[in-house]
């Protein structure tokens, strides 16, 4: 071998291309998505072979205890058990008889774990990668929170103005709703009613999905009560397009998507070829089946994305470090909605909400813990931050009522002894 060979080798592993070194990865079984695995007594060698360092044999020593100090220091830094987490997952999934389980975890905006369990495509054997796209569910109402809340950053949103100053579609009603009544779901705007859930009409428009409630009464006067409802965020939708001047997922992507460094997050379109889309699943009397029908086109902002466990502690990471908004915007949206008292409430609602804008807040062993679940056909997703630590962990099924809120609840009792609330 050429000494010039054996430097571009040595390059080609040891970081001079990045796709080479994670084809090398993939074949000593290290997960290129998870960069911060730490390598076997044996994966070291081979590393260092890889390097071209097997031509220097009276420096190999060297070389081992090198990577060995490497590989200790990185040990003692890091902040989960894997071993642990790999049980946690593995343990929850015998239990329900979940097909697949993909989660990342988060910490100081680094991905600190990530892995896939399971199987995607039961028909076809396909194993689940860290790449897998995952139905959101509810997790939607997040990213859409946050979009509307850089339009607020950005001067072109006003939380408190009525709705129809930006999304005029929306017939007025007998009081006033602002965006802010709107992301806390607290606008009165009812949510599914007999099999609407189901639905498999397909809507060439976003907003055209709210001709499905967009006549019917408000529930109460906004602001007064607590009502959860997908439908109000196809309401948000609206606003947010009317807002930016664009199309609800061209701001999503430009404004919250690409700063957070999320590259494998979709439209669940269900005519559209989506790359590494999960088949989803429900169990009926213990057996799997294919999950139903349904055709997401009517609630794109609350419940009609897809996207991985690593995107969402990604977008995770970038708002507690204040890429995305600003961080008293994000302080903002973590603290639960305060009501108000009307004259026409028989029962005022109990202050303060459990919710902020978008997310469930919850308060554990003196930590905020931002945090939400996601349920519909073919998924089961949740996922947590805890601000005042910088850890965001992501947990996504391909089965309905798989609970993956329990997994995180589990994370973040080993990390930091906290919990979030029961799921709705």
């Amino acid at each position: 071998m050429k000494p010039g060979d054996r430097n571009r080798r040595s390059r080609a592993f040891c970081g001079g291309s990045s796709a080479k070194a994670g084809r090398q990865n993939d074949r000593l079984g290290v997960s290129s998505a998870a960069s911060s695995s730490l390598p076997t007594e044996g994966q070291l060698l081979k590393m260092t072979i890889s390097c071209g360092l097997y031509w220097r044999p009276m420096k190999l020593h060297r070389i081992m205890l090198l990577l060995l100090l490497l590989t200790l220091s990185a040990l003692a830094q890091a902040p989960v058990d894997q071993t642990k987490i790999d049980q946690i997952v593995s343990s929850d999934m015998a239990a329900k008889l979940t097909p697949a389980v993909q989660i990342a975890i988060a910490k100081d905006g680094r991905i600190v774990y990530s892995k896939a369990f399971g199987i995607v495509d039961e028909e076809n054997d396909l194993r689940a990668t860290p790449q897998t796209l995952f139905r959101t569910g509810s997790i939607a109402k997040q990213l859409t929170a946050v979009a509307a809340l850089t339009l607020v950053d950005s001067g072109k949103l006003k939380l408190d103005m009525p709705i129809q100053t930006y999304c005029p579609a929306f017939p007025l009603k007998q009081w006033t709703i602002t965006t802010r009544e709107l992301l806390s779901h607290t606008a009165g705007i009812r949510h599914y009613q007999g099999d609407e859930i189901e639905s498999t009409k397909h809507y060439k428009f976003m907003a055209d999905g709210m001709v499905i409630f967009e006549n019917d009464p408000l529930l109460f006067e906004p602001g007064t009560a607590f009502n959860y409802s997908t439908y109000g965020y196809t309401v948000a939708g609206c606003v947010i397009e009317g807002a930016a001047h664009q199309p609800y997922f061209n701001y999503l992507h430009q404004h919250v998507l690409q700063p957070a460094g999320m590259e494998h997050t979709a439209v669940d379109d269900v005519y559209a070829i989506v790359p590494r889309r999960a088949r989803g699943y429900q169990k009926e009397n213990g057996i799997i089946e294919n999950a139903g029908l349904m055709d997401s086109s009517y609630k794109i902002p609350g419940g009609g994305l897809d996207t991985t466990a690593e995107d969402l502690v990604r977008l995770g990471s970038a708002l507690m470090n204040g890429k995305v908004l600003n961080r008293e915007t994000a302080a903002e949206m973590w603290t639960p909605f305060q009501f108000h008292s009307s004259a026409f409430a028989t029962s005022p609602a109990p202050n303060p909400s459990h919710y902020g804008l978008g997310w469930e807040i919850a308060e554990s062993n003196g930590h905020k813990v931002p945090w939400h679940t996601g349920s519909q056909q073919g998924c089961n997703t949740a996922w947590a931050l805890i601000p005042d630590e910088h850890f965001a962990v992501a947990v996504m099924t391909n089965m309905e009522g798989a609970r993956p809120i329990d997994i995180v609840n589990q994370v973040l009792e080993a990390f930091a002894g906290v919990t979030t609330a029961r799921p709705r």
